[in-house]
């Protein structure tokens, strides 16, 4: 190894001592440079194993646990139901948080044993989610993992045409009634996405009417002032194959006073009823014989000021085309309905004499309000209950009209 001389050092018998004592002091810097660069000494990193302390911190602080992700980051066009798990070997997931575009939380589940989440509910379609995920492994140290993908663009789609009205009041016999514009082929997935809740709290249960219509209603008719609000979150469900709903909608009705009505085809009566007491007894005609009222609960489901009826629209031909009825309530789709009649004669209280109606008296053009249909049409609602019974015909089947309670409770949840 050269050195050269500091700048100034002298050349004679002094400065030979001076530069013996400058090759020292460069000895010595060498030896520190070799010291520093990890030299074997016994005093040096090597008595370890070659191993540094600072590496073994780094290592026993890594967790062995791993987090998985499905899909994986960055994957486009997802399935809305089945695509998304997380999961975590050796170790436990503790948290998983996926939230939509707009922050919003999808709920979900981590399994007993720490291994798996999975989401609750579907995912929304044409939406980007994003995944946060942790889990400790045995000793408690922490393993992260975050993943973002998109939904699929649906392009066949379904919504569903609800009653009664949002924000409308509606009697204690109205059920909550859904009608699909395609057939649905994964009833429990459409129902998983309807959230029902009730104040005061009743149990809800659905029942479908084929594949199109769904009903719900409690075991008795509502209590009067029940305030109902259905959540519907259909977008992204899968209703029958490559065929996705494409709804969110809240919907809130209350129940009014309770009236129910009992027509007794038999005495000509009908007895109104509010809060099961009877407040008018009002004298009607029912079905003929050969055309007799359907027996059962009905619902009213629609009120008109003055309808016409026409027979060849429920199967009886050209018997009677009356345009002008005035006051009247459809009980069931097939036509059946209670109004009111100003032809009827002496028929009211004494015999039957309509083609499957109830009859009330009434005056033509309806304008007189004391009579007893414009009496019963301005003090009922949508959702009253009529009940007909001692009548010569069947009961009328549930899906005719809003007509559900005409079923056992245990065939309704059936």
């Amino acid at each position: 190894m050269n050195v050269r001389p500091i700048s100034g050092a002298s050349v004679d018998a002094r400065g030979r001592r001076g530069s013996k004592g400058l090759l020292a002091l460069a000895s010595g810097v060498l030896l520190l440079a070799v010291t520093a660069c990890g030299g074997g000494g016994a005093q040096g990193p090597a008595s370890n194993g070659g191993k540094s302390k600072g590496s073994e911190t780094a290592r026993s602080e890594q967790s062995e646990a791993v987090v998985t992700i499905a899909p994986e980051n960055g994957a486009k066009s997802v399935d809305t139901s089945g695509a998304l798990k997380v999961g975590a070997s050796k170790g436990k997931l503790t948290q998983v948080v996926v939230k939509d575009a707009k922050g919003t939380a999808i709920a979900g589940r981590i399994s007993a044993d720490g291994s798996a989440w999975t989401p609750d509910i579907h995912l929304a379609a044409s939406t980007k989610y994003t995944v946060h995920a942790l889990a400790k492994d045995s000793e408690g140290r922490e393993a992260a993992e975050d993943s973002s993908f998109t939904t699929l663009t649906p392009q066949n789609t379904f919504v569903g045409y609800f009653t009664p009205e949002d924000g409308s009041t509606v009697g204690v016999g109205m059920p909550f009634s859904l009608r699909f514009t395609r057939g649905i082929t994964a009833p429990k997935a459409v129902e998983k996405a309807i959230e029902i809740k009730t104040e005061p709290a009743v149990e809800v249960a659905g029942h479908w009417f084929g594949n199109d219509r769904l009903d719900f209603r409690p075991e008795h008719y509502w209590k009067a002032g029940t305030k109902v609000t259905v959540k519907l979150n259909f977008d992204g469900v899968e209703g029958r194959s490559g065929v996705y709903g494409k709804q969110t909608k809240t919907v809130s009705f209350t129940i009014g006073r309770n009236q129910v009505s009992v027509v007794d085809a038999k005495k000509h009566t009908m007895k109104v009823m509010r809060e099961g007491k009877v407040v008018k007894t009002i004298p009607i005609t029912a079905g003929a014989p050969g055309t007799a009222t359907w027996n059962g609960q009905m619902v009213i489901t629609e009120k008109l000021t003055v309808t016409r009826m026409n027979g060849e629209t429920v199967g009886f031909g050209g018997e009677y085309d009356i345009k002008d009825v005035p006051h009247a309530m459809r009980l069931t789709n097939s036509g059946t309905f209670i109004h009111g009649n100003y032809w009827g004669g002496g028929a009211f209280g004494n015999y039957n004499a309509s083609h499957g109606c109830v009859g009330l008296r009434d005056v033509r053009g309806g304008y007189d309000s004391g009579v007893p249909a414009a009496w019963f049409f301005n003090r009922s609602m949508i959702g009253d209950v009529v009940v007909v019974k001692n009548s010569q015909d069947r009961t009328v089947a549930p899906d005719n009209g809003m007509n559900g309670w005409n079923m056992s409770w245990e065939d309704w949840k059936a």
